[in-house]
């Protein structure tokens, strides 16, 4: 048991479910011995609270520091901007430059607004669009926050967000009277998507959906939820908080010439630093001015900054470019290493966030071992790479060198992988911790 261990342990008993984030729960990764917090990172360097030294080839801040941690550009800007105040009376200018910046990107957007986190964002565009369409129910496909509108989907069958999100989350603490305001439907089902439309009649005034997650984009199935949503006279909502910035400098849709009313943006944007933005079609935006949608934080300087520089790096050194094709070479060696090692393993979903769908039997056995073999021989992985400007050939090469003898080690171990686990299995969705 290191510092970081110790510190958790303390955690877990002033601090409800340890952490603020389910996804960097320690448990969610290796139970009892992972290095729960840090002391510092750089580009993809992570050292903890003993100072012991990790290559970060797993969620690099959950996708959020596209351009490596510590970037001495983005850093440098906010130090000088938080020198002149972070927060002040007045309001920060670069707020404006911000918001030019995301139309200028996106010229089917007219306005902006923003916020802190992924998840209040996303509440933000369902706000407005609410308010615009004066219809209360929803379609929603895919993650889009922790939020009671979202969550209040399992109010209606306790299992319908486990193919969105996580298994088993519970609506404990959720008004039930939002019973039958959410529904999900399944990425490139279109047919569950027009019975969601005709079940909810002329109620249903929002459409939110990403844009692709685990599959290949389907051009067709997002022209043709655009086509309905046109029909009918709702908004749809594009939530690329984490695909924006992934496949381009902007949103992933413009890749494809199909324009949202709504798009919703995070992670990359800031580069660690807390941004969300909201961007719209003039009229639509404006009914935020009929509804209240305010905070004080949202107003902080260090965002603003960061993102503004973020997309300036992005553009000057062609950033999605580069962790596109990265992304692409590492799923394309570790597609071979699994071959090699006859694992029914194979890559999935956006090429910059390398994602390995394990087939095997007890798939969350062999991701622990993953996991713990890895973290060994000085990792912080999981089953997904979110792949980053600092992910540079000379480590992306070493850590390829060591998964391969890892998997050749589970290969070898695949029917007796329980004999070598070192501690508990990594949980799987949400569960409370005792």
């Amino acid at each position: 048991m290191g510092k970081s261990q110790e510190l958790y342990k303390k955690a877990k008993e002033i601090i409800p479910g340890g952490t603020q984030l389910l996804s960097k729960r320690p448990e969610m990764f290796l139970p009892n011995l992972w290095p729960a917090y840090y002391s510092r990172a750089k580009g993809c360097e992570v050292w903890d609270l003993d100072g012991k030294h990790y290559y970060d080839m797993g969620i690099m801040g959950i996708g959020t520091c596209v351009l490596g941690y510590a970037n001495p550009v983005i850093n440098k800007a906010v130090r000088k901007a938080i020198g002149q105040s972070n927060m002040c009376t007045l309001n920060a200018p670069e707020e404006v430059e911000l918001a030019e910046k995301l139309l200028e990107l996106h010229p089917w957007a007219a306005m902006a607004r923003f916020a802190k986190s992924g998840g209040e964002s996303n509440t933000i565009a369902i706000r407005i669009a609410r308010a615009y369409t004066k219809k209360d129910k929803i379609a929603f496909c895919g993650y889009h926050g922790w939020h009671d509108w979202y969550l209040s989907s399992n109010l209606n069958d306790a299992s319908n967000l486990d193919n969105q999100l996580l298994p088993g989350l519970s609506t404990n603490g959720v008004a039930k009277n939002l019973k039958n305001t959410a529904m999900p439907f399944t990425y490139g089902n279109i047919e569950q998507f027009k019975t969601i439309v005709e079940n909810t009649k002329d109620e249903l005034g929002v459409v939110i959906m990403e844009v692709q997650k685990y599959k290949d984009v389907d051009i067709d199935f997002l022209k043709e939820v655009r086509d309905i949503t046109k029909k009918i006279g709702a908004i749809l909502i594009f939530d690329e908080i984490s695909s924006g910035f992934r496949f381009n400098t902007g949103g992933q849709h413009l890749l494809y010439d199909i324009v949202p009313d709504i798009a919703v943006f995070g992670k990359a944007l800031g580069n660690g630093f807390p941004i969300g933005a909201i961007i719209g079609k003039k009229e639509v935006m404006q009914a935020a001015q009929d509804t209240f949608i305010s905070s004080s934080y949202w107003t902080e300087r260090s965002g603003y900054v960061a993102a503004v520089e973020t997309i300036k790096f992005f553009e000057k050194y062609k950033v999605a470019d580069y962790t596109m094709k990265m992304g692409k070479y590492i799923g394309k060696k570790l597609s071979k290493i699994f071959e090699k090692y006859d694992l029914d393993i194979n890559i999935v979903g956006t090429p910059s966030i390398v994602s390995m769908a394990i087939k095997e039997k007890d798939p969350m056995v062999l991701k622990t071992v993953f996991i713990q073999e890895m973290l060994k021989r000085g990792y912080l992985v999981s089953t997904v790479i979110y792949i980053s400007y600092a992910h540079k050939k000379k480590v992306v090469k070493k850590y390829l060198k060591d998964a391969k003898e890892v998997f050749k080690y589970i290969s070898k171990h695949k029917d007796n992988l329980d004999e070598i686990l070192d501690n508990e299995v990594v949980h799987c969705g949400f569960q409370r911790l005792n």
